[in-house]
């Protein structure tokens, strides 16, 4: 399976995170702009689209701040990042600054758990069909 484009139900969420992001730098709150960036690449991280635009901005911080190690660390994410959220292989929670192991898998802030839990929540009622089995229904072979 592909993972190249955020699910509807996390753009706003991925969005407001970036908005928080842009504001807190036009604040010169700079610690604070990556600290959204960091949220948004949670709630991104999954699919490569988003993923990769997240670490663009995040190059464009360590540009900002004149900082080599997140500099040289963003390229290196850019390029692997994309590659491994298209086929869906990435850690859990990694925040994606240099700061950290682009491998290592983190805890998830509450907050974004719950945004992650509520996104990929189906009631079961829904899920199952009159076959009792998910995605069938009595009669017919799924495709």
């Amino acid at each position: 399976m592909f993972y190249l484009r955020l699910p509807r139900r996390l753009r706003s969420y991925y969005r407001a995170e970036l908005q928080a992001a842009r504001a807190a730098t036009a604040r010169q709150d700079l610690p604070r702009a990556f600290s959204h960036l960091e949220r948004a690449h949670i709630l991104g991280q999954r699919w490569a689209l988003p993923h990769t635009h997240t670490h663009l901005l995040m190059l464009h911080h360590g540009l900002r701040i004149r900082d080599l190690r997140e500099i040289l660390g963003q390229l290196v994410r850019i390029i692997g990042g994309f590659a491994l959220s298209f086929f869906g292989r990435v850690p859990t929670g990694n925040t994606g600054g240099a700061n950290v192991p682009a491998e290592q898998p983190m805890p998830v802030p509450a907050d974004l758990q719950a945004i992650l839990a509520e996104s990929y929540h189906i009631p079961r009622a829904a899920n199952m069909r009159a076959s009792g089995v998910p995605g069938r229904t009595r009669g017919r072979k799924s495709r």
